[in-house]
C-alpha cells in the first residue's frame, strides 16, 4: 500500500514521533488524513523509506544539495506560483479560484506581472493542426524553433522589450499549434483551440484547463526553460527548452498513457485490473502527486465541471480504495478530452499551450536574475588515473608535431571549446 500509519512509520525509521512530524513540516514526508478514522494520519510509504535510509546526524551540503533536485526543497526563489497546503498558488491567488472565471491571457498579464493581457491580434492565420498523436504539439516545437533561430537572446535587455515578446511568443504557439484561419477578430486562446477541434461547447472546460494549467512551481519543464533562458537565450528558446522535456512520457504523457490503459481495459473488471497492475508494478499513471497528498485540486475543480463517465469513475474508486491515490490533473485532461470527443493529443496540447504562459513568467523572472544556472556533477565514477593528476607543462613551445593541434584546441574547434566548459 502507499500510505502507512504514524507507528509503522517511526518503527520503519526509527525516529521519534516528534521527528516525524518534523518531516511533514519540511515536506520531505507526505502526509493525510485516514479516511476511516479522522483523528489519524497515513504517511507514504516511499517518503519514509527514503527518510529511514539516510544516515543519523548531520548530514553535509553536498547530501542536502543532492535531495533538491529530486522532489527536495527549492533550488531557485521565486515569485511565480508555490504549493502550500495542498493548493497551488499564483502570484499569492488561488488558482483554482482564479480559473473559475479568468482566461488565459488574463493569468499570463498577473504571471507576468505585465499591464496588460497579450492579445492574439495579428497571429497568422494557420490551418488547424492535424488529428494524430503529435498533432498541435509537432507544429509548436517547428513554431518555436523556427523563432529560437530568430530572435534576440534575452540578455542585456529591458524588462519592458521582453514583456511584449512574451506576447508575440504566446501568440505565435496558439497560432502554430491551433490556427485562427476560423476565429472571430479579438477572440481568447481557449475559443481558438475550441474552435480548431470544432467543438464550441468544449470551450468553457478548455478555458479552465488552460488556466489551471499556467504554471506549477519548477516543475522539470518549467526548469529546463529557466536554465536555457539563463544562458542569455531568446524568450522561444526557453519555450522550446520547455516543449521539448513536456513531451518525455513521466510528464505530458499521462493522459494518454491512461486513455490507453482504459480502451485496453473496456468492459472488463475494473477491481481485478487494478488488483492486477499492482500484482505486476506496473503502477497508475494520472493518480497521486507527490504535491498534494490530500489529492489535486486542480483535478477536483476541472471534474467538478465535467459529466465523467461512468468507467473513469469506477476506476477512480478502485484506485484510491486499492492504492490510496487520487486523481491528478493529468486524469482530469483525459476525462475532457474523452467527454467532448477532443483529439487524441489533446491533453497534452492543453498542457503545452496553458504551461507555455508559465514558462514564459519564468524566463522573464530569470532574465531579470541574470543569474547562469549550473549545478555541479557528485562525480560517481572511476577515480581519474594517477599518472593524469598533476599540473600542466608551462612549457610554451609545443613540441615537434604538436602545433597544428594547439592551434586546433585554441580557436578552430567549438567541440574543444565546449569540452572545457
Amino acid at each position: 500500500m502507499a500510505w502507512m500509519t504514524a507507528q509503522e512509520a517511526i518503527e520503519l525509521t526509527g525516529v521519534r514521533a516528534q521527528t516525524l512530524y518534523a518531516y511533514v513540516s519540511r515536506g520531505k514526508v507526505r502526509c493525510k488524513r485516514d479516511g476511516k478514522d479522522p483523528r489519524r494520519s497515513l504517511y507514504h510509504r516511499d517518503d519514509v523509506v527514503r527518510m529511514a535510509g539516510r544516515p543519523r546526524g548531520q548530514r553535509n551540503a553536498q547530501a542536502i544539495a543532492g535531495e533538491t533536485l529530486e522532489w527536495g526543497a527549492p533550488v531557485l526563489p521565486s515569485a511565480v506560483s508555490t504549493v502550500q497546503d495542498g493548493r497551488l498558488w499564483y502570484r499569492g491567488l488561488d488558482a483554482v479560484e482564479l480559473a473559475r472565471g479568468s482566461q488565459l491571457e488574463d493569468v499570463a498579464r498577473l504571471l507576468w506581472d505585465a499591464d496588460a493581457a497579450p492579445g492574439m491580434a495579428g497571429t497568422r492565420a494557420r490551418a488547424a493542426p492535424a488529428r494524430d498523436e503529435a498533432g498541435a504539439v509537432h507544429l509548436g516545437l517547428v513554431a518555436m524553433a523556427t523563432r529560437a533561430a530568430a530572435d534576440l537572446p534575452t540578455h542585456g535587455r529591458a524588462a519592458a522589450a521582453l514583456k511584449d515578446e512574451a506576447r508575440a511568443v504566446l501568440a505565435t504557439l496558439a497560432g502554430a499549434m491551433f490556427g485562427t484561419r476560423v476565429l472571430r477578430a479579438g477572440g481568447t486562446i481557449s475559443e481558438q483551440v475550441a474552435a480548431a477541434w470544432e467543438r464550441p461547447r468544449a470551450e468553457p472546460a478548455i478555458r479552465q484547463a488552460l488556466c489551471l494549467m499556467a504554471d506549477h512551481e519548477l516543475n522539470a519543464s518549467t526548469f529546463a526553460a529557466r536554465v536555457a533562458i539563463s544562458t542569455g537565450a531568446s524568450l522561444a528558446a526557453g519555450v522550446l527548452s520547455g516543449l521539448a522535456t513536456l513531451t518525455g512520457p513521466l510528464h505530458g504523457r499521462a493522459p494518454m498513457a491512461l486513455k490507453a490503459w482504459m480502451d485496453a481495459a473496456a468492459g472488463a473488471d475494473m477491481e481485478a485490473e487494478v488488483r492486477e497492475r499492482l500484482r505486476l508494478g506496473q503502477g497508475f499513471p494520472a493518480f497521486g502527486h507527490p504535491l498534494y497528498p490530500e489529492g489535486d485540486p486542480r483535478a477536483a475543480a476541472l471534474l467538478d465541471s465535467l459529466a465523467v463517465p461512468a468507467a473513469y469513475r469506477h476506476l477512480a474508486r478502485q484506485v484510491e480504495r486499492l492504492v490510496g491515490e487520487s486523481p491528478n490533473i493529468d486524469f482530469a485532461l483525459a476525462v475532457l478530452a474523452d467527454v467532448h470527443d477532443l483529439p487524441p493529443h489533446a491533453p497534452l496540447a492543453l498542457f503545452a499551450m496553458g504551461r507555455c504562459v508559465g514558462w514564459l513568467a519564468h524566463a522573464l523572472e530569470q532574465a531579470g536574475s541574470g543569474h547562469l544556472i549550473r549545478p555541479r556533477a557528485r562525480y560517481v565514477g572511476p577515480p581519474p588515473e594517477a599518472g593524469h593528476a598533476g599540473p600542466r607543462r608551462k612549457n610554451k613551445t609545443p613540441r615537434r608535431g604538436e602545433g597544428s593541434s594547439v592551434m586546433h584546441a585554441r580557436g578552430a574547434s567549438p567541440e574543444a571549446l565546449v569540452s572545457r566548459r
